[in-house]
């Protein structure tokens, strides 16, 4: 087996390789160009978009055009920049946001816009589908996860429902990374990791489970593509796009993977205990497992990983939407915001904020709204909270990575991205709150660079010469060491104390219809 034994062997191995990662997300798409023997990032590019505006509430839909556009726009940037290093480029993988519904008919083209993950319209499926199976905890046995807004299952019997003449033309279902797979190579397929963000999938067997299907229509496994490793390269780049793009050869395309997969890979996590957790508008707390990871409480996702291993995964839907909101409020930037909450005690002096703005998804209360509990004239001020905000999110995190401990996942250190690990007070919130070590990486575009890594994994094996993705991560994903906090021990009983807080307000305030 080939390995990455020393520099000179790694680089004269890697020579002329690049690999391009596409991260394709809510708000825009990302591509970027990395050189393979160095790990260097030598090029980026970025385009953004928006969501079809004048849509109910609830429902959050783009034109899956828009993806392929900034795709094809930030691509070619990044090829350019490259100059004619781009004929080194052998590569290239595809991250995506998870569980969108991209319908397509028998031409291959898109019968209406994707309904995205953040769309909750489909609430009322997801309760049919808790009648006809007994509830969560029958759905759990079922397929290893509770039936979500967010998930792909509910969007489908959503379109059968409410638009059944789209439905009848319905003849392939594609996850958004899946339609860009299909727009580079004309392939329609799935892998491990995106597809068990579906809602049709049992994590366990890694198969669609068939009576969650049957419920929606019995002929929809016709339109579910066939599940594989997320391992492989699913084809080559189709070649009026190698034409199009001017390269003399067509890169491999990998299986790619949903966001947080990606994000995965390109944080380093693919050893027990690395634990990544996102400080991103929402939150996500994510980990490695050789086995499936099921909570029979519903409250983490038992998803696959993309590295054919799987992926503990809790949400939060209210991070730096509820940080900004606060620092908008009081007109601060961000170095003003610092010195606010810096100002006020650990603890916000009892004042604490539940974070449900956006309603919340871990504890699952999608019609939660936030609120602050324990104002007094002290409190009442706002250095104290601005920090109760920033540490009522935080809080909500830790309520997910306790329920991974619960299920026996052991974290020994935390790696922290999105916009709020850009933070130093944050970055040792986190820690003291989390009770473990956290550190930022040098580059912060880890699901695009997850999307190279899986790409030149995929390269390799189409070269019979195997790697690791532990091997390419060490050589290609690195930690920003002065970034690294270590929990603060006389801290830990005031923010454990205000964590059992936050859950028994939370609780109480559901039970009584409250929340």
């Amino acid at each position: 087996m080939y390995r990455l034994c020393t520099a000179s062997k790694c680089s004269s191995f890697y020579f002329f390789m690049i690999a391009l990662g596409i991260d394709s997300g809510t708000q825009s798409t990302k591509t970027i160009a990395i050189e393979v023997a160095t790990g260097k990032f030598l090029a980026s590019a970025q385009k953004g978009y928006g969501m079809i505006e004048g849509l109910p509430p609830g429902h959050l839909e783009q034109d899956p055009q828009e993806w392929t556009d900034a795709v094809d726009v930030t691509v070619r940037e990044v090829l350019a920049a490259l100059g004619d290093r781009k004929q080194e480029v052998m590569a290239i993988g595809v991250s995506g946001q998870q569980h969108g519904f991209v319908p397509l008919d028998a031409q291959g083209r898109v019968i209406r816009p994707a309904k995205l993950w953040c769309d909750t319209s489909t609430a009322d499926q997801c309760r049919q589908f808790e009648a006809e199976f007994g509830g969560t905890d029958e759905l759990i046995k079922l397929s290893g996860n509770a039936m979500l807004p967010g998930y792909t299952a509910p969007k489908i019997l959503w379109l059968k429902q409410n638009e059944p003449h789209h439905y009848r033309a319905l003849e392939t279902v594609l996850l958004p990374h899946d339609y860009l797979n299909f727009f580079l190579t004309g392939e329609r397929t799935m892998e491990y990791g995106d597809a068990s963000g579906t809602g049709l999938m049992d994590v366990r067997t890694r198969e669609w489970c068939q009576p969650l299907i049957d419920f929606i229509d019995p002929e929809l496994s016709g339109a579910l593509p066939q599940i594989a490793s997320s391992r492989r390269a699913i084809g080559l780049l189709r070649d009026n796009l190698r034409i199009k793009w001017g390269l003399e050869r067509s890169p491999v395309v990998s299986a790619g993977g949903g966001d947080n997969m990606m994000g995965a890979i390109g944080t380093g996590n693919v050893q027990p205990g690395v634990v990544t957790v996102s400080l991103g508008t929402s939150g996500t707390v994510f980990a490695q497992a050789a086995e499936p990871v099921v909570d029979p409480e519903g409250e983490v996702s038992a998803f696959c990983d993309s590295t054919d291993r799987w992926m503990p995964l809790a949400c939060t839907m209210n991070v730096t939407v509820a940080t900004e909101q606060m620092r908008k409020l009081f007109h601060w930037n961000h170095e003003q915001m610092e010195k606010q909450i810096l100002s006020a005690p650990v603890g916000s002096g009892g004042l604490l904020f539940l974070p449900y703005l956006n309603g919340e998804r871990t504890p699952n209360l999608p019609a939660a709204t936030g609120m602050f509990h324990g104002l007094t004239t002290t409190t009442m001020a706002p250095s104290y909270m601005a920090r109760a905000v920033m540490e009522g999110v935080t809080l909500g995190l830790a309520y997910g990575l306790n329920r991974f401990r619960s299920l026996g996942i052991k974290p020994t250190e935390i790696r922290l991205t999105g916009g709020g690990s850009k933070s130093s007070v944050w970055r040792q919130m986190c820690a003291d709150v989390f009770g473990v070590s956290t550190v930022c990486l040098k580059s912060a575009e880890g699901a695009a660079l997850g999307a190279a890594i899986q790409a030149v994994y995929a390269w390799h094996s189409a070269q019979g010469k195997p790697s690791t993705f532990r091997e390419l991560c060490l050589r290609m994903v690195e930690v920003e060491n002065v970034t690294r906090c270590f929990p603060d021990d006389s801290h830990a009983d005031t923010y454990r104390k205000l964590l059992s807080r936050q859950g028994d307000i939370t609780r109480r305030l559901h039970a009584g219809g409250q929340l």
